[in-house]
């Protein structure tokens, strides 16, 4: 991701962040511009506390280095936080993983490919304790799901069927 294109997700992170009732900053001096690992962003709103590193891309999957998550976990454990990895794909939203959550590669580094984000990720809402996840499984089981939409939510479970044709069906 370019530099300003890299500032500009940060910005935009730190700014959903703020609305959802965060105190949040941009770690001035993350990345390469100083010999201390800092994450993106640091977040809290008095109970709950983050570190972030944020990273974004056009489409293709997201790797951050070994390294990269290792100064992300050792310092949120400093810092008392705890850490996230954000991912943005364009035209999507923020997805947020733990560092353990992630699949670790051959290399010793992280990956997340967009279908992860989107199927396994915690969005903004739930990250900020604002939404909780519904699994497909619970979702087949509430009392106000139709059959059809039980059907559908099976067949995406069992991977009869993709994410994207379990939504057009579900309209």
């Amino acid at each position: 991701m370019s530099n300003a294109k890299g500032d500009r997700r940060e910005r935009e992170l730190v700014n959903a962040l703020d609305g959802a009732g965060f105190a949040v900053m941009r770690a001035p001096a993350s990345g390469s511009a100083t010999e201390r690992d800092l994450p993106d962003v640091l977040a809290g709103n008095g109970e709950t506390f983050y570190a972030v590193e944020a990273k974004s891309s056009a489409g293709d999957p997201i790797y951050l280095t070994g390294e990269e998550v290792e100064s992300l976990v050792y310092f949120s454990r400093n810092f008392g936080a705890t850490p996230r990895i954000g991912v943005r794909f364009d035209r999507e939203d923020w997805y947020f993983f733990h560092p353990d959550d992630c699949h670790t590669t051959d290399g010793g580094n992280y990956r997340v490919k967009k279908g992860t984000a989107l199927a396994e990720g915690a969005d903004l809402a739930e990250l900020t304790g604002h939404s909780e996840r519904t699994t497909l499984a619970e979702a087949a089981q509430q009392d106000d799901t139709d059959d059809s939409a039980r059907e559908v939510l099976g067949a995406f479970d069992r991977g009869d069927i993709s994410l994207e044709d379990a939504v057009t069906m579900l309209e």
